[in-house]
């Protein structure tokens, strides 16, 4: 995890621009550095540096005497690295998984390069030799990235918005800065002037393809056909390996652990790889949550279930409400649920700098939209529109939980490691029979629980616990944090202010008062930027008004049995 930051072609004092970069430093904590490109006085790269593998050589923009025209700004880990190195024998000079990017470009170009690359990435490429820029994100955007790109060829590129909203070009007073689409990468062409102009924009990879990484994996042969228990094998080596390929760091490991089943399930696979890899530290579990939240109390039976060195975070909801501003400044968001659910997972990430040395943080975001987990899923009006909607989730995880992830965690300068999301276990997942993957008997995630049912990995009511959204989860069923929220902002927002909502925001209109309070933090940190969310997170098939899985009634029936 780090901060990446570079432009093209500024028309600016480039000492006066970089103050810009210097908004991402949450992101690198480690070590920051400003360099220009030879021979291209208005072009220039920032980095910010969290040190979790190499730490002599693990400064970028990355570039080796073996190939002195290449630049190259990432962020993100590439787990297949190693396997790489070894395959096409290609010569390393530092310890950096990044450096494969430079070697694969170099044999095969960039596109067999972004197909080659199993792991989460957001990448600058220079070639100066051949006058081209490249950029390119990893399937499912866990990695960030925003340009901004003028009619006359300025190019501005950033981990987080942050880093550009503020940047000044003489063509245009407003700098229109947008999220690169993952799963994408983009072909620019470096004019003598060190300004840019696109040449292609290349989606290489559905979530439902298996990579081409795959050929060059160790992953055991998976069984063929789909026989219930061919396809739970498969899922169990699969999502074994992608926690195995995820140690890959220098710095200490821990686990966000809610009790919850996606969370729990990472959480004990990950503590029986650390043993067989002879970790000699133990694994630290982080739950968090008001006094009686039903995620504490399943999260502690987890953690004394694995054996885990466990920390629980408890908030008020004076605490939570205070850090709003704070959490939206940080998710460049103003969509409800993300907001709601941000708020836990920033005060757990702050603990976690603060009070320990974990730096590499495991969580379970992902499932959900993978595995069919909402709880709205039980209305699919069949298991082909489940799996469309499945899938939807998936290609808009950017805008939503992994922006969640991401954010709340780089904020305090850790950095997040998402197993399900994983390209081997998903590609497989999305591969099998749309109706094995339906919630079953009133259950979600039924063929993901079967799974691990003989396992003993976790106890088995969680491992059968029902979905708890995580927003809703950290509070008590008598006051929820939803139910505080609403309290809040009925004395924050009056009747007047929302008569007139869709004058004030004629573009994704807050219909509620939680949702306006929200758009109104978010258009003081970045105002006229509300396009940067196309649409409000919200449950299919139920005629939803809010978000909360609180207001639905499957969840209403559960919670009362």
């Amino acid at each position: 995890m780090c901060g990446i930051w570079a432009l093209f072609g500024s028309d600016d004092c480039l000492s006066v621009q970089c103050l810009s970069a210097m908004k991402i430093a949450h992101r690198g904590p480690d070590a920051f550095r400003f360099e220009n490109v030879n021979g291209y006085t208005n072009c220039c790269f920032g980095f910010h540096r969290l040190a979790v593998v190499d730490q002599l050589f693990g400064m970028q923009p990355i570039r080796v005497k073996k190939y002195p025209y290449l630049w190259l700004c990432y962020n993100g880990e590439i787990y297949n690295h190693k396997k790489m190195q070894h395959h096409f024998e290609f010569e390393y000079q530092t310890k950096v998984d990044g450096e494969i990017i430079l070697h694969l470009y170099d044999k095969g170009g960039i596109e067999q390069t972004v197909c080659m690359l199993d792991g989460v990435f957001a990448f600058i490429l220079l070639d100066t030799a051949n006058k081209k820029v490249f950029l390119g994100r990893d399937t499912y955007g866990v990695r960030p990235l925003f340009k901004a790109m003028t009619e006359d060829g300025f190019l501005a590129v950033c981990s987080e918005a942050k880093g550009l909203v503020n940047l000044k070009h003489s063509t245009t007073p407003f700098l229109k800065v947008e999220p690169f689409l993952p799963g994408h990468y983009e072909v620019l062409d470096l004019k003598p002037n060190g300004k840019v102009a696109s040449v292609e924009m290349v989606k290489y990879h559905h979530c439902r393809d298996e990579p081409l990484h795959a050929l060059y994996d160790n992953v055991e042969k998976l069984f063929p056909g789909f026989e219930l228990e061919t396809v739970k094998n498969n899922l169990r080596i699969l999502f074994d390996n992608a926690i195995k390929k995820r140690l890959m760091t220098d710095r200490r490991i821990g686990c966000l652990l809610s009790g919850g089943l996606d969370s729990s399930l990472v959480a004990a696979t990950l503590l029986k790889q650390l043993k067989e890899a002879q970790v000699q530290y133990p694994l630290q579990t982080f739950a968090i949550g008001m006094e009686d939240s039903t995620d504490l109390l399943a999260a502690r039976k987890v953690a004394n279930h694995i054996g885990s060195e466990h920390h629980e975070v408890l908030f008020n909801s004076e605490e939570g409400i205070q850090v709003l501003d704070e959490v939206i400044f940080s998710l460049e968001t103003y969509d409800i649920t993300t907001v709601r659910a941000s708020v836990g997972m920033y005060l757990v990430s702050k603990y976690i700098r603060k009070n320990t040395d974990s730096v590499v943080i495991f969580s379970g975001e992902g499932s959900d939209e993978l595995t069919q987990g909402y709880i709205y899923f039980h209305k699919a009006p069949s298991p082909e529109k489940a799996e469309e909607e499945s899938e939807r989730l998936l290609k808009e995880l950017y805008l939503f939980d992994v922006l969640r992830a991401d954010r709340t965690t780089a904020a305090h300068g850790l950095e997040l490691r998402v197993p399900f999301l994983d390209h081997r276990f998903s590609s497989y997942y999305l591969s099998l029979p749309p109706d094995m993957r339906t919630p079953k008997n009133g259950i979600e995630k039924h063929l993901l629980r079967e799974t691990f049912e003989d396992s003993n990995l976790i106890p088995k009511d969680i491992l059968w616990r029902p979905k708890e959204a995580f927003s809703d989860g950290i509070t008590s069923v008598k006051n929820s944090w939803f139910r505080i929220l609403q309290e809040y902002v009925e004395h924050q927002v009056d009747d007047t202010m929302m008569a007139t909502a869709a004058q004030k925001f004629p573009f994704n209109t807050p219909k509620t008062k939680e949702g306006y309070y929200y758009r109104q933090i978010f258009e003081r940190h970045y105002p006229g930027r509300a396009d940067w969310l196309t649409h409000y997170w919200m449950p299919k098939w139920i005629n939803a008004t809010d978000p909360s899985a609180r207001t639905l009634a499957h969840y209403k029936s559960a919670t009362k049995a």
